[in-house]
């Protein structure tokens, strides 16, 4: 099968220019203008549109159990769903459950996944320690194509590392040449301060901001931060969501430390008035953790995707539908944490970003799919337009409008954080890796079309890291006297 989107303005991370892509059977044959369209070609008129990599949503949780339940949305809805909004990669989280073997865990994540509609790959969380730990990790970097492993910093007496976890497991994603994301909150304060809320009163969805400030976060993005550049290891921060973890984030990256971080759509375009709604439905919906911030910190979080300090765009797809969330109906510490996004993210980022000029198409391009790539280690495989790259493409139709609403997304949820807002700029087309999911509102996903997402490590250049860093502390020795 052979498609040819002619007519389109083809855009990367770095250029614009008009251009036909030809795709032959899974990946891009050709680039260029005039293109001629083999016997039997598809032809799609990309007249007026851009054609650009599929989004790569690095951060999301499908069929995830959690707090007492499991996640509404599977591997097959969930990325079905994103392709109609233009991502055809995603990267999941395995969680080992406290003192589950890895590779078990890893086993179970990988079956769930095969119905999965496009491509996809996963993140290992470490939640706790012994040498199977250790054993597993490398086994997963060397065989199973894992080259980033995930610290749960918050969730006290549930999936939390410890400093001992960080900095024994950050050690060996050293040796292996491995990337260490964190979610950055403090653990212990969190717990405190989730009790003292309740006590204080505060029973219903306002309770959750107030138990996890802007402070808990920035201590813990630091402290990753500080624990990381000590053992010479790269890190990746998710979900970066206040002023406090974006300055330690800057400060580390100022200094020539490898961090990464990402910000999600969400955390850029809805503030903290949600909690105050008085529908419980409504506000209960809205409680992640980090939760949402107040204004300034929004325009903190533009400053810093626009400034590089934010390199990647995600969702932290997580869907629990309103029974699932009554379960804290008298107790927010009970809400299951999560919200959705996986379908809106493209577009919302486009409406907010380049439609309000803060993004260029190009940089558009590299926070949505291109520099998530680049972090791990698939590009040009994905987040590319050229021959040899995988065929996931979108072509964007910048004019094309529509109202957000759960009574018309695809996503498995009853409820969509941005229910009402109108976006400009929308999927027009969508390919993972040359079959035409997603034309112009209809959707044709393949159950199981999907497949593991390989990412090697990048042991030679973090070790080069490690003795710089390793160089830096060194102090002269005292010669003898005598």
């Amino acid at each position: 099968m052979s498609i040819l989107f002619r007519g389109g303005t083809v855009v990367t991370g770095a250029s614009e220019a008009r251009a036909d892509v030809l795709v032959v059977g899974e990946t891009i044959a050709a680039v260029g203008p005039a293109l001629d369209a083999p016997a039997g070609a598809q032809v799609v008129d990309c007249g007026g549109c851009y054609v650009m990599p599929g989004g790569i949503d690095p951060h999301t949780h499908m069929e995830l159990p959690f707090m007492g339940t499991v996640a509404s949305e599977d591997f097959f809805s969930g990325t079905t769903a994103a392709m109609a909004g233009g991502t055809t990669t995603i990267i999941d989280f395995v969680i080992p459950g406290n003192g589950q073997r890895v590779l078990e865990a890893w086993r179970d994540w990988r079956g769930w996944a095969e119905k999965a509609a496009s491509d996809y790959s996963f993140h290992v969380a470490i939640t706790w320690w012994d040498q199977s730990v250790h054993d597993d990790m490398g086994v997963l970097a060397t065989q199973h194509g894992v080259n980033s492993f995930k610290h749960f910093m918050a969730y006290k007496g549930a999936l939390m590392a410890d400093d001992e976890i960080l900095v024994n497991s950050f050690s060996r994603a050293r040796e292996l040449g491995a990337l260490c994301t964190v979610h950055a909150e403090n653990g212990e304060l969190v717990y405190r301060l989730q009790q003292a809320i309740y006590d204080q009163g505060f029973r219903g969805p306002e309770g959750h901001p107030l138990s996890r400030p802007p402070e808990v976060e920035g201590e813990a993005a630091n402290r990753a931060c500080r624990i990381a550049e000590v053992l010479g290891v790269p890190l990746y921060v998710v979900h970066t969501s206040c002023i406090d973890a974006l300055e330690a984030i800057a400060r580390a990256r100022s200094e020539g430390q490898r961090v990464f971080a990402e910000v999600l759509a969400q955390h850029l375009v809805i503030d903290d008035s949600v909690y105050r709604s008085p529908d419980w439905r409504t506000a209960a919906h809205y409680v992640m953790s980090p939760p949402f911030r107040a204004p300034e910190h929004q325009a903190a979080l533009w400053r810093g995707l626009r400034a590089g300090v934010l390199q990647t765009t995600a969702t932290d797809h997580c869907c629990f539908c309103t029974p699932q969330k009554a379960a804290g109906r008298d107790d927010f510490r009970k809400i299951p944490n999560g919200t959705g996004g996986v379908e809106d993210r493209m577009s919302v980022l486009w409406h907010h970003g380049v439609g309000t000029g803060r993004l260029t198409p190009s940089e558009f391009v590299q926070v949505t799919s291109e520099n998530a790539a680049r972090i791990f280690n698939i590009f040009p495989s994905k987040g590319a337009i050229q021959p040899g790259a995988d065929a996931d493409i979108v072509v964007w139709d910048p004019a094309a409008t529509r109202t957000i609403s759960a009574t018309t997304h695809h996503q498995n949820i009853d409820f969509n954080i941005y229910e009402g807002m109108s976006v400009t700029g929308n999927a027009a087309y969508t390919t993972t890796r040359g079959h035409l999911a997603y034309a112009r509102g209809a959707l044709d996903p393949i159950r199981g079309h999907g497949r593991h997402v390989d990412r090697p490590c990048f042991a030679p250049y973090w070790h080069a890291q490690m003795r710089e860093n390793e160089a830096r502390r060194s102090v002269p020795v005292a010669r003898d006297p005598s």
